[in-house]
C-alpha cells in the first residue's frame, strides 16, 4: 500500500470515529435506549464497510485485519439487535396485562 492510500485510510478511520462520537454524544440519555434499535443500521454500515475493505485486501496482514473487523462488526450487529429485543420485551405491556389476569 502506498503512502497516499495509507493517509486516505487514516482519514477515513478518524472521520468515522469523530462522526460516531458526535452522533452518540448528541443523543439525550432519555432517548438513548429507544434509539438503540434505530442506530443498529449504523453497525450494519460498519459491517458492510469491513467486508468491502476485506474484499480489497491484498497482503496477508490486511486480510487478517479485515477478517477480524468483519467478525467484530457481525458480533456488534447481532449484539445490538439482541439487546434491543430484550429492552423492548421489558416494556411490552401485553405481557404485563396477561400476568395480572392470570
Amino acid at each position: 500500500m502506498d503512502l497516499t492510500m495509507f493517509w486516505i485510510s487514516v482519514y477515513i478511520v478518524v472521520l468515522a470515529a469523530f462522526t460516531g462520537y458526535v452522533v452518540i454524544r448528541r443523543v439525550p440519555v432519555v432517548l438513548h435506549t429507544p434509539l438503540m434499535s434505530g442506530s443498529n443500521f449504523i453497525h450494519g454500515i460498519v459491517l458492510v464497510g469491513a467486508m468491502v475493505a476485506l474484499g480489497h485486501a491484498t497482503t496477508d496482514l490486511e486480510k487478517i485485519i479485515g477478517f477480524v473487523a468483519v467478525i467484530l462488526g457481525a458480533a456488534n450487529v447481532t449484539g445490538g439487535y439482541v439487546i434491543t429485543e430484550r429492552i423492548l420485551q421489558m416494556f411490552d405491556r401485553s405481557k404485563k396485562k396477561q400476568e395480572k389476569e392470570a
